[in-house]
């Protein structure tokens, strides 16, 4: 290393150190691909439940049957009225059980996606924090690496200097002891 500083100090001499190098900015980072659609799935189809709640429709046909039925079901017709009133809310349940669900989810995925993309905004914005402060950083470090050069060049030309005028004291001493030797 030493070598090559003196060798560019006997080549260059440059007066005072140049400019620091302008620190680059990044841009923003680029967005990431979206993500693939979830499919939907399907939601139970509960047309059967909803259609088949009335006990006393069962209890339909021709006949000696529709008699057998007729007569049943005035005598268990509380049983019957309570059983239909029970399907019914349940199948009311059912129903508000389903929606609740929907939106549960619909509102669960909403949040995750809002979370997900602050989340991702935030990383962006560390990312392009870290690229601005590795571009300061490389600028002063090659700032640095400029300064050390000079200061290491002007010193090799300093010491230079000094062994050139320690030669000339030297052949100038000979000649005077030539002299001095010579009277």
């Amino acid at each position: 290393m030493r070598e090559a500083v003196r060798a560019r100090a006997l080549h260059e001499r440059p007066a005072v150190l140049p400019a620091a190098r302008a620190v680059a900015v990044p841009g923003a980072m680029p967005s990431d691909r979206a993500p693939a659609p979830i499919d939907a799935t399907a939601r139970p189809d509960n047309a059967a439940l909803n259609a088949g709640w009335r006990v006393r429709e069962a209890l339909g046909g021709g006949g000696w049957r529709r008699l057998l039925a007729r007569g049943l079901g005035r005598v268990l017709a509380r049983v019957l009225d309570a059983q239909e009133s029970f399907n019914s809310r349940q199948v009311q349940f059912d129903n508000a059980l389903l929606d609740y669900i929907d939106a549960r989810l619909t509102a669960t995925h909403r949040h995750y996606d809002d979370v997900l993309g602050l989340h991702g905004r935030h990383m962006g914005e560390i990312d392009e924090r870290h690229l601005i402060v590795q571009e300061e950083l490389v600028t002063h470090v090659h700032d640095l690496v400029r300064r050390i050069d000079l200061v290491l060049g002007e010193a090799e030309r300093g010491r230079l200097g000094l062994e050139r005028d320690l030669r000339e004291l030297r052949d100038r001493m000979r000649q005077l002891e030539e002299r001095l030797a010579a009277r």
